[in-house]
């Protein structure tokens, strides 16, 4: 995991993230992600814990709203970022986390979000210990959302879309290698590496957890492959039809993977200690 988390480090280490949700993919991305945690989140002042939380945009969006919330994330950039842009905000305590162990005492928080760290956990068993973790500091009856990579983003977005294949030729190679076992490899020093889910196996390590999955959805649905999706979700008539045609096909079984991103939705027993 060293090699892992320093190749996760110097991708982060660029301060990129911050403005990652700004344009209309991340508008798009941003708002099917708050309203999928709204249905189960419980209702504010409740304490949410935003675990791999980035610079902090979600736990802005969650202390605007009246919750407490608990931020951690591995790179210490995040925190300081986050840090800046809470002059003056109240609810939200951030400190330096790895997902896999949580300084958070058992069963303390009312809600957890995991949006980011199983994208960066190649191995299985660290993506599980760190739902298993979500799951021992979350209350009986409390929501995990954990958001996953698609498995085909990499060739209908990275491919079709952005045709990375013009800047780093030697993806054509490995495109197939990256549906067949889920590695996205790093194009270049610094860049983007991660894992990328099948629905059945992202439902299938939320069980494993511990978690009762009560739900699995595609976050964008197709607009994310539109080229003028700035302008589009810029006028709200288009930004209306993208989101419900978001939420049209979210429960069908078979698109669940044709987006970018899965959110799954766990709960923690009633009957857990």
């Amino acid at each position: 995991m060293e090699m892992e988390d320093a190749v996760l480090r110097a991708y982060y280490g660029r301060g990129m993230e911050r403005e990652r949700l700004s344009d209309g993919r991340g508008n798009l991305e941003f708002t099917r992600t708050t309203e999928i945690v709204l249905r189960r989140l419980p209702a504010a002042p409740a304490v949410v814990a935003d675990i791999g939380g980035g610079p902090g945009r979600y736990a802005l969006w969650l202390a605007s709203l009246g919750y407490r919330v608990e931020h951690r994330d591995l790179m210490p950039l995040h925190v300081e970022q986050l840090t800046a842009d809470t002059a003056g905000v109240t609810g939200i305590h951030t400190a330096v986390g790895d997902a896999r162990d949580l300084d958070l005492p058992d069963a303390s928080v009312d809600a957890v979000l995991l949006l980011g760290p199983l994208y960066h956990l190649i191995d299985r068993e660290e993506r599980v210990a760190a739902l298993r973790e979500c799951e021992r500091i979350v209350r009986p009856g409390g929501p995990v959302f954990a958001a996953a990579i698609s498995r085909w983003a990499a060739r209908i977005d990275g491919m079709l879309r952005e045709r990375i294949y013009l800047k780093h030729p030697e993806v054509l190679d490995l495109i197939d290698r990256i549906d067949r076992t889920g590695m996205l490899p790093p194009l270049q020093e610094g860049g983007f590496t991660a894992f990328c889910h099948r629905p059945g196996e992202l439902r299938d390590e939320m069980a494993e957890a511990g978690l009762e999955v009560t739900g699995l959805v595609s976050v964008e649905g197709p607009a994310f492959i539109l080229g003028d999706l700035d302008a589009r979700m810029a006028d709200p008539v288009d930004r209306s039809v993208a989101l419900e045609v978001a939420r049209a096909i979210e429960p069908v079984p078979e698109l669940a993977g044709f987006g970018p991103h899965l959110i799954a939705t766990g709960i923690r027993s009633l009957a857990s200690p």
